[in-house]
């Protein structure tokens, strides 16, 4: 039996005005993807548990089979996973991302989606110019960073931060930054990073050189997100079957690090629409001969949103139909009946807004004894219009492999 899973993320979404009422997936041609929903199961599962912030990181973990209450220390965690960096349990992490801040407004989550070699040499002259006691930062993909507090090592015990509240900086576009500044406890270490950071960036020459081509300078490091080192059972020991996960993001990468899954290098994979989609497909089908469950998640719908691109998102969302939903599906079929394909988001994130939501997403699952009463096409109101709600998302995952199975 195989299986695989794909996750066009936070692709699910409202009807937009821009759109004639329609929401991405209405308007968006996507005839591989419909076929799994007419021929299979459509249904809800909610990803963000009750009292939980609606990220990729609880939501990725739901959608995977790991219950976030249980399981989930912080999202930073999971992504310095996939970077191999060493974490001691005692030690916290935090994501850092490079933000463009105008006029006291989070103006760009991600500093105009900047380069990873810009991100990587920004990075590496503040660390050099800016004194950070038992603090280290590591460069990741883009605009991501992670940095890691190592006070807990010695005997006086270190900071604390279990008590701090960070935001998102993609929770609050437009917004005025100080309403959402760190607050509680050490907080006033990170005020000390967000501060040094902006006046280090402002003359930096790849700021500038980036403002004299119209784009987003990275004018600060914003740090959240923060956790420690979570311990996770294996995806084997729980299920008796070996995963790989291809993805383009570390925080993706992370999760599958610690379920003990492989990650799958693709050449020309990025988090956003410019991502050789074909690629990723034709790895997922290489792959179905050296594992179980194959996962495929594609960054290009959320980014879009998040940039207020409904244009983008549906053209994402078609891109994943034709060169992974659809190549996929054929590849599994030639080789017969034991399989199911699971397609689902991990969260809304909301074009109107620029967020995420946690409004239970849709899902569709295709393949051997899976078969609905709604034969509809792949929509957020006909999955809702269907028979299968899951109340708890990490529990679709088990349904999705043994349901229905002798």
């Amino acid at each position: 039996m195989k299986y695989v899973v794909i996750i066009p993320d936070g692709a699910a979404d409202f009807p937009l005005e821009e759109l004639d009422g329609k929401t991405p997936f209405e308007e968006a041609r996507k005839p591989n993807t419909d076929r799994l929903s007419i021929e299979g199961r459509q249904g809800t599962a909610a990803t963000t548990p009750e009292g939980f912030p609606c990220g990729s990181d609880v939501c990725s973990m739901s959608l995977l089979g790991y219950d976030p209450r249980k399981y989930h220390k912080g999202r930073a965690p999971l992504e310095a996973a996939s970077l191999g960096i060493e974490m001691d349990p005692r030690d916290w992490v935090f994501r850092v991302n490079f933000v463009t801040v105008i006029d006291g407004l989070m103006q760009d989550h991600s500093a105009g989606h900047i380069s990873s070699e810009e991100g990587r040499k920004l990075l590496a002259d503040f660390v050099a110019a800016v004194e950070l006691p038992d603090l280290a930062m590591y460069p990741g993909v883009s605009y991501r960073n992670i940095m890691v507090d190592s006070s807990g090592r010695g005997d006086s015990g270190g900071r604390d931060w279990a008590s701090v509240a960070t935001t998102p900086p993609h929770d609050i576009p437009g917004q005025p930054i100080r309403k959402h500044l760190p607050r509680g406890g050490p907080a006033p270490l990170l005020h000390r990073i967000i501060e040094t950071s902006e006046r280090f960036l402002a003359g930096h020459e790849i700021n500038q050189t980036r403002r004299e081509m119209g784009l987003s300078p990275a004018t600060h490091l914003w740090p959240w997100g923060q956790g420690q080192k979570p311990v996770v059972p294996s995806f084997a020991s729980r299920f008796a079957l070996r995963g790989a996960m291809i993805t383009a993001v570390d925080l993706l990468a992370g999760i599958a690090s610690f379920i003990g899954w492989d990650r799958l290098d693709v050449p020309g994979q990025t988090g956003y629409h410019d991502t050789d989609y074909a690629a990723a497909g034709r790895h997922a089908v290489d792959a179905l001969h050296d594992y179980d469950v194959v996962c495929v998640h594609l960054e290009s719908p959320d980014e879009a949103s998040h940039s207020a691109d409904a244009a983008t998102k549906v053209a994402a969302i078609e891109a994943i139909d034709q060169h992974v939903v659809g190549p996929i599906h054929q590849a599994l079929e030639r080789r017969g009946p034991d399989y199911r394909i699971l397609y689902m988001p991990d969260h809304y994130t909301c074009v109107s807004t620029r967020k995420h939501d946690p409004t239970p997403v849709p899902f569709a699952i295709c393949g051997q004894r899976m078969q609905g009463v709604l034969k509809r096409p792949f929509s957020e109101a006909n999955a809702a219009a269907a028979d299968l709600h899951i109340k708890h998302g990490h529990e679709l995952m088990e349904y999705f492999l043994f349901s229905g199975r002798s």
